[in-house]
């Protein structure tokens, strides 16, 4: 059992930054992802990154260049640096653990691969 707490959600204006931190705490080793969702569209992956942090991380084309996840010394907190924010970066924003580790550059990650997940935390981008 995984559980996930998510926060620094806010609201911004256009071209500011805000850092989101997923705090997992239960047993084993497990890939994080980032999701979205905006309301009426579907959840979709923003960012991944695997159990021990090697290897590139996957980003959403959209968020590429903009934002940044990290795992410090591959521990169970990740943060999702999020810059030049935009108004359709506006979501509730998730983070999720995949015990499988299937987090890869080459590959989309799906919501119903990931096990677990936090409450959502609220980005919205406004002016």
């Amino acid at each position: 059992q995984v559980q996930l707490e998510e926060s620094g959600g806010g609201s911004v204006q256009p071209g500011g930054s805000l850092r989101l931190s997923c705090d997992a705490s239960g047993s084993g080793s497990y890939a994080i992802g980032w999701f979205r969702q905006a309301p009426g569209k579907e959840r979709e992956a923003v960012a991944c990154i695997s159990a021990d942090g090697v290897g590139t991380p996957y980003y959403r084309g959209s968020v590429k260049g903009r934002f940044t996840i990290s795992r410090p010394l591959a521990g169970n907190t990740v943060h999702l640096q999020m810059t030049s924010l935009k108004p359709e970066d506006t979501a509730v924003y998730y983070c999720a653990a995949d015990p499988a580790n299937r987090c890869t550059v080459f590959y989309t990650p799906r919501p119903y691969e990931y096990d677990y997940w936090g409450q959502g935390t609220q980005v919205t981008v406004s002016s």
